[in-house]
């Protein structure tokens, strides 16, 4: 088997990963190993209207339902780009742009070779 992906947090992700409820943590960590492992996470979906490749993990538990937006496709590091509680059926526009910023973030580190 091959070796596992690096995972690289973008601006604020790993912070806000750190505010999840336990259970919730222990999840989308077990998810994330997942994908540093070549698999898929139990529940995901494409996210491409922030950015091709990104994908959104969809964690659920009795303190509410979370999601970790992520890209993978890049051969040297997994990157998630945000980490949030979701409050309502869609996800706001602010929330949107804030991944955005950090898929940009992100692509400016690839280039510098960081």
């Amino acid at each position: 088997m091959d070796e596992e992906k690096q995972i690289r947090w973008v601006g604020s992700a790993y912070d806000d990963l750190l505010a999840f409820p336990k259970d919730a943590r222990k999840e989308a960590g077990f998810q994330l190993g997942k994908v540093q492992a070549g698999l898929e996470p139990t529940d995901w979906k494409p996210f491409d209207d922030v950015g091709a490749g990104t994908r959104e993990t969809r964690i659920r538990d009795a303190s509410g339902t979370f999601r970790v937006m992520y890209v993978a496709k890049f051969e040297e590091a997994i990157y998630v780009l945000h980490c949030f509680r979701k409050k309502t059926q869609v996800t706001q526009q602010a929330g949107q742009g804030g991944c955005r910023g950090s898929l940009s973030r992100c692509g400016k580190a690839r280039k510098k070779g960081q």
